[in-house]
């Protein structure tokens, strides 16, 4: 997985403000791909969080997948 390449979130952060299927954008590939720094936002472009996520956590997009939409909650 490569800088500015989406992908979906692999399990629920503890936080809890991000759950499993969550899109989000690398940012900055780290220590040769052991870990990877993502953005995540809302469709409106507001910025939610920036995480460093290991790579079971997060996996590419698939061509044959179609977004969907959740309501954040606080």
């Amino acid at each position: 997985m490569n800088e500015f390449e989406l992908v979906v979130l692999q399990e629920d952060l503890k936080s809890g403000k991000l759950k499993k299927g969550d899109i989000g954008t690398i940012i900055t590939v780290l220590n040769n791909h052991r870990a990877y720094e993502v953005e995540f936002a809302t469709l409106a472009g507001e910025p939610l969080s920036v995480e460093i996520l290991l790579p079971h956590q997060i996996r590419r997009v698939r061509e044959s997948e179609v977004m969907a939409v959740r309501e954040l909650t606080a």
